[in-house]
């Protein structure tokens, strides 16, 4: 059984390709991350931390180690925000914390350095057009839902809400991000968008995995960079303001830059 089979139900398509973007020498990973953004006020470092950190690792008894490969929610404790940051998060997206509830799960986020000054990059992954359209759902609730539940389903509609006064500020336009439709987009953006009002550059990237023919065949997959873009447009027309694509946005006073990238990430599901 491959390394890509530890990734469970996420062993095809944008998820191991993400594994794959760190997998290797932090000076290499660190420059594969500084072309993928390629914009010249955005660097990442070897002295960087990323999450994942790159493929399961095979143990000496055959066991697998997979944490190494795991996403992360920014609200929990870990290695790339401080400890006083997450908090906040959590305070601002979450009325109650009992059961652990779940939070936004990156595909990919790097400290990095913005404008000098240490931020973070956040990767949005995309292979297919399916991972696309199911991101157009709003926010289910569960039946029968908890009332701790339905407070925090209150609280996310009322952060996502000041996220996009908070955006539309900062860029000028109309953003009509929501937590009952576009959800996965609306909460990336908000999250971003929060990240930069607590001083942290944000640099944001959706990116699209061209070619990834193990998860599908044919007109569903992305075969180019011109043509993800559109997809993304497309996606996100409506909801965010178009013009914020490539554009660094002040958010009191930490920069905050949306990006549109596509790789080419040679991926075989049996590889060991």
């Amino acid at each position: 059984m491959g390394w890509a089979k530890q990734l469970g139900k996420d062993s095809l398509g944008s998820r191991p390709r993400c594994v794959l973007i760190v997998d290797g020498g932090k000076e290499e990973v660190a420059g594969r991350l500084t072309r993928l953004v390629g914009v010249d006020d955005v660097t990442i470092s070897g002295d960087d931390i990323w999450m994942p950190r790159g493929r399961p690792v095979q143990r000496e008894d055959g066991s697998w180690d997979a944490t190494v490969a795991a996403g992360v929610e920014l609200d929990k404790p870990n290695e790339l925000l401080s400890l006083e940051i997450s908090e906040r998060l959590s305070n601002w997206w979450l009325a109650v914390s009992e059961n652990d509830p779940r939070t936004p799960n990156w595909d990919l986020a790097s400290t990095c350095t913005v404008r000098g000054r240490k931020g973070l990059l956040l990767v949005e992954a995309k292979a297919h057009w399916n991972e696309v359209a199911r991101s157009s759902r709003g926010k289910q609730l569960g039946k029968p839902a908890s009332n701790g539940t339905l407070k925090n389903h209150e609280k996310i509609g009322e952060a996502i809400g000041e996220a996009a006064v908070g955006l539309g500020t900062a860029s000028g336009g109309r953003w009509g991000i929501s937590r009952d439709s576009h959800y996965q987009l609306s909460n990336r953006f908000a999250w971003s968008w929060k990240l930069a009002s607590l001083g942290v550059p944000v640099v944001l990237v959706y990116l699209g995995f061209l070619y990834a023919t193990d998860i599908a065949k044919g007109g569903n997959l992305f075969h180019s960079e011109a043509h993800w873009e559109r997809v993304v447009r497309g996606h996100c027309e409506g909801v965010i303001d178009s013009g914020c694509w490539g554009r660094w946005l002040d958010v009191n006073s930490a920069p905050l830059i949306p990006l549109i990238r596509a790789l080419d990430q040679p991926f075989r599901n049996d590889e060991n």
